[in-house]
């Protein structure tokens, strides 16, 4: 498809018409007055419609179905925050390398200008760059002085996703979730340092959930979850697993998205298929994860307002998805699997002597694709050990691919990364 044909998602959102998802925000709050007593009406009610609330697996709390993923400069991004806590969006996941500590550091701004909001914020970071229990502290400590809070919520372990020299926020190998791990969680739960902890990973999904329901001390996880995966039984037994366990399962990556564009035939019968349902497939890929009950949230990034009004006005919608529309995702992701990478990297992994970073330099290429956040693409890429990044163009890709699930031309995604991003 030539360039003048590409149509980008924000056009077409502009082609549907702000107009429909104001109005399905508007539906929503006349629905809530006309059907409020008069005795709730003399009570203090939100201004704004308020996104809905799910319980968060065993724990005694409950939060909003739609999580923000602060992956941007929120001291720069205020507004966001601001709507976000009117909305009731009111999970916020960050980390420290987000922004160059930029995002927590906004999240910092927004509690020291809005100190009774803390109460009603549900507040999630990780301990990024951290290797032993002692440097778990340390990030907690640094987190928390940024956030300008006494406490976090949930609390994210990770591991070094690419061996030495390759710095991480989710967690690919379970062997990680040491009895020392458990024995600083449950030290820093009784110094009301965090109040759940858990990981995120969007590496070795499967394994990672499956160990995960083995554990009695893990509240919650965070996994990669979208209209592409769900097919994976594999992924399928580990959820199940963690659910019956009462583990808190959070969706995030949900859109599944290789590229910010639709520039394919098979993109544009997608969008085509829902906007005639009456929403964008962005929003539909949000309903397509929180129809699945099991997940307590789906953590999104947005970093615009009218993203945020798109997704919040998908989480306060009721229509369901059909058979048809789910069969219509299975469709497109079995059309476009070869550019999507699924984060089994055990497998292509095993296939290398030498490189055992594919499924990272794939991440990078989501960034730089997907997210249109180059910066972070290229910081990331840099982490990937000069031995191993000096190799990448040489090394043969040939037994990787034969073994890829998705049929991904690993070899040429290299190389494009190489391109991009060294």
């Amino acid at each position: 498809m030539n360039e003048k044909n590409t149509i980008g998602r924000r056009n077409l959102l502009k082609t549907v018409g702000a107009a429909t998802l104001e109005s399905m925000l508007i539906y929503e709050r006349a629905v809530a007055d006309t059907t409020q007593s008069n005795a709730e009406k003399k009570t203090q009610k939100p201004e704004h419609p308020q996104v809905p609330r799910r319980k968060l697996g065993k724990t005694d709390v409950e939060v909003p179905c739609l999580g923000l993923g602060a992956l941007f400069n929120l001291v720069e991004k205020q507004i966001i925050l601001e709507k976000c806590f009117q909305l009731g969006v009111t999970f916020w996941d960050t980390a420290p390398d987000y922004a160059g500590q930029n995002s927590e550091r906004g999240i910092g701004k927004f509690i020291s200008r809005h100190p009774q909001a803390r109460k009603k914020l549900f507040l999630v970071t990780k301990a990024s760059d951290a290797v032993t229990v002692s440097d778990v502290e340390r990030a907690l400590q640094a987190s928390l002085k940024r956030m300008n809070a006494k406490y976090v919520d949930l609390y994210y372990i990770m591991d070094r996703a690419s061996g030495p020299g390759f710095v991480g926020h989710g967690l690919s190998d379970p062997a990680k979730l040491t009895d020392d791990l458990r024995n600083w969680c449950k030290s820093a739960k009784k110094r009301k340092l965090i109040r759940y902890f858990g990981f995120s990973t969007h590496k070795n999904m499967a394994k990672c959930l499956a160990a995960a329901a083995n554990l009695d001390w893990i509240d919650a996880v965070m996994t990669t979850y979208s209209f592409r995966i769900m097919q994976d039984p594999k992924l399928q037994a580990s959820i199940e697993a963690c659910y019956k366990a009462g583990i808190g399962l959070i969706a995030m990556k949900t859109q599944g998205r290789p590229s910010e564009r639709i520039e394919t035939e098979e993109d544009i019968k997608l969008a085509g298929h829902f906007l005639q349902r009456g929403f964008t497939d962005g929003q539909a890929k949000i309903k397509a994860v929180l129809q699945d009950k099991r997940f307590s949230s789906a953590c999104v990034g947005m970093e615009n307002v009218s993203t945020l009004t798109e997704n919040v006005a998908a989480a306060l919608d009721k229509t369901k998805l059909t058979s048809l529309d789910m069969a219509v995702f299975k469709e497109y992701a079995e059309a476009t699997r070869s550019s999507y990478c699924a984060g089994c990297s055990y497998i292509c992994d095993s296939a290398l002597n030498d490189v055992y970073c594919i499924s990272d330099i794939m991440r990078c290429l989501m960034y730089y694709n997907s997210y249109c956040d180059c910066a972070r693409a290229r910081e990331l890429f840099a982490q990937i050990p000069n031995n191993i990044r000096s190799k990448l163009l040489s090394t043969d890709y040939k037994a990787a691919e034969a073994r890829c699930p998705q049929n991904m031309p690993i070899g040429k995604l290299i190389a494009k990364a190489v391109s991009l991003l060294a």
